[in-house]
C-alpha cells in the first residue's frame, strides 16, 4: 500500500472504528434500559465523543461521509417494519384521526417555531420527530432540509425528554379521564413519540393496549415517506449554495419498497427481526456521527426557546390525538 493510499484510508478507519465503538455502546445502553433507545443514547454519546476526542478534520469528515450511508440505508430497512393490511385494519376513522394529529402537529409546530424564534430547520425537525415517529423521522428528515448539526442533536434531545414526561402522563391522564385500555393504548400510539416510549406508556393499560398502540403508531410511521417527499419537493425552491435537494429521494423510494415488501407476508418473521436490529444499528450509526459535529455552546444558544417549543408540541399533539380519537375512533 503506498504512502499516498494509507493517509487517506486512515482517516476512513478511524472514523468507521469511532462510529462502531458507538454504536456498541448505544446498543449495549439500551438493552438495559430499553425505554432511552439505542439512537437517543448514540447521539448523546456522539456528542460527547465529538467534543471530548481529539479527532483530525479529516476523521471528522469521513465520519461525515459514513453517516450519510447509514442513515439511507437504516431509513430504507424501517419500511420493512411497516404492514399496510394491518394499518388499514384500524378502520377509516382511525386513520382520519391519524391524518389530522400529524398534519396538525407537523404544520403547528413549524407555527410555534416561527413565534418562538426557532431556527427553521430545528422548528423542521421537531415537528417531523413529534408527529411520526422521534429520532428515526429526525433522521430521515435531516437529510433534505437545510439545518445545523446541533439542530439533530437538539431535536433527538426533546423527543426523549418529553416523549418521556408521556410515559408518565398518558396513563396517569387516561385514568383520570375514565378511558378504558383500549382508549389509553390509542392515545399512546397517536400522542407518544417514540415507539419504545409508546409501548411504555401503554403497558400499564395492558397488552391489548400495546397491542393497539403499536399498530396505531406504525400508521403515523406510513406518513413518513410522503411527508419528507413532500418537503423534498418544497426544498427544492430554497436551494442552498446552489443545489437543489432529489425531487424525491432514493432512499425515500426504497422505503417504500421495503413495506410494499413487508405487506405481502412474505418475508419469514426470523428476516423481520434481524431487518429490525439492523435497522437500529444503522440509524444508531447515523445520528452518532451527526452527534460528532455538534457544537455544544451552539447546542446551549438555544435551549429555552426549543425547550418551550418542545413542549407546547408535546401538548399539542396529545390534546390533538384524544380529540381526534374520541371523535373519529
Amino acid at each position: 500500500m503506498s504512502t499516498a493510499h494509507a493517509r487517506r484510508t486512515h482517516p476512513y478507519l478511524t472514523g468507521l472504528a469511532v462510529t462502531g465503538a458507538g454504536v456498541a455502546a448505544a446498543y449495549l445502553v439500551s438493552t438495559v434500559i430499553p425505554v432511552v433507545g439505542a439512537l437517543t443514547v448514540a447521539v448523546v454519546l456522539g456528542i460527547l465523543a465529538g467534543s471530548l476526542l481529539s479527532l483530525s478534520d479529516e476523521t471528522r469528515k469521513a465520519i461525515s461521509g459514513v453517516t450519510k450511508k447509514l442513515l439511507r440505508a437504516g431509513v430504507v430497512l424501517l419500511g420493512l417494519q411497516l404492514s399496510l393490511p394491518a394499518v388499514l385494519a384500524l378502520g377509516p376513522g382511525t386513520l382520519i384521526a391519524v391524518v389530522l394529529t400529524v398534519g396538525i402537529t407537523f404544520l403547528g409546530t413549524i407555527g410555534l417555531g416561527r413565534l418562538l424564534g426557532v431556527p427553521r430547520g430545528l422548528a423542521m425537525l421537531v415537528a417531523t420527530g413529534f408527529s411520526i415517529c422521534g429520532a428515526s423521522a429526525i433522521a430521515a428528515m435531516e437529510g433534505v432540509v437545510k439545518r445545523d448539526d446541533s439542530d439533530v442533536a437538539t431535536a433527538v434531545a426533546l423527543v426523549t425528554f418529553y416523549g418521556g414526561l408521556a410515559i408518565a402522563a398518558v396513563p396517569l391522564l387516561g385514568g383520570w379521564l375514565g378511558l378504558d385500555a383500549l382508549r389509553i393504548g390509542g392515545w399512546a400510539g397517536l400522542g407518544v413519540h417514540e415507539v419504545a416510549q409508546v409501548v411504555a406508556a401503554a403497558t400499564p393499560a395492558g397488552s391489548a393496549a400495546v397491542a393497539v398502540a403499536i399498530v396505531i403508531k406504525l400508521s403515523r410511521v406510513v406518513l413518513l415517506a410522503p411527508m419528507v417527499a413532500a418537503v423534498g419537493v418544497h426544498e427544492r425552491h430554497r436551494p442552498a449554495d446552489g443545489k437543489r435537494p432529489p425531487l424525491v429521494p432514493l432512499f425515500v423510494l426504497g422505503f417504500l419498497a421495503m413495506a410494499a415488501v413487508r405487506s405481502t407476508g412474505i418475508v419469514p418473521g426470523v428476516a423481520l427481526d434481524l431487518a429490525k436490529i439492523t435497522c437500529t444499528l444503522l440509524l444508531a450509526g447515523a445520528l452518532f456521527g451527526l452527534g460528532c459535529a455538534v457544537r455544544i455552546a451552539t447546542l446551549v444558544r438555544t435551549g429555552g426557546r426549543a425547550l418551550l417549543l418542545g413542549l407546547l408540541s408535546t401538548l399539542l399533539v396529545g390534546t390533538t390525538a384524544l380529540v381526534t380519537l374520541t371523535v373519529l375512533g
